[in-house]
């Protein structure tokens, strides 16, 4: 199982981001969260299997819509985190 937390920058807020996050997670068997931040990035809290996780994090990169554009992502592999259930928005 892999745990990574994601700071996702560029045009991210306001354009669907975090739905969008949320469906690929689903889509891709991954749980965890996300939440926009103050500074106008994206957090990402994710677990899954290597090969789900790459899959979702490629997803991520390309953003929901024409009006996303993903400029940077921080990923940051951590030893173990919670065992999340599902994938959820946080607010």
């Amino acid at each position: 199982m892999k745990y990574v937390s994601v700071n996702v920058h560029g045009r991210v807020q306001g354009v669907g981001f975090r739905s969008f996050t949320q469906h690929r997670a689903v889509e891709c068997n991954i749980t965890g969260w996300v939440k926009n931040e103050n500074d106008g990035s994206v957090h990402i809290e994710a677990q899954g299997n290597e090969e789900d996780m790459s899959r979702f994090l490629e997803l991520i990169k390309k953003g929901p819509s024409r009006f996303a554009n993903v400029r940077d992502m921080d990923v940051i592999t951590l030893d173990e985190g919670p065992k999340f259930k599902a994938f959820k928005i946080k607010y």
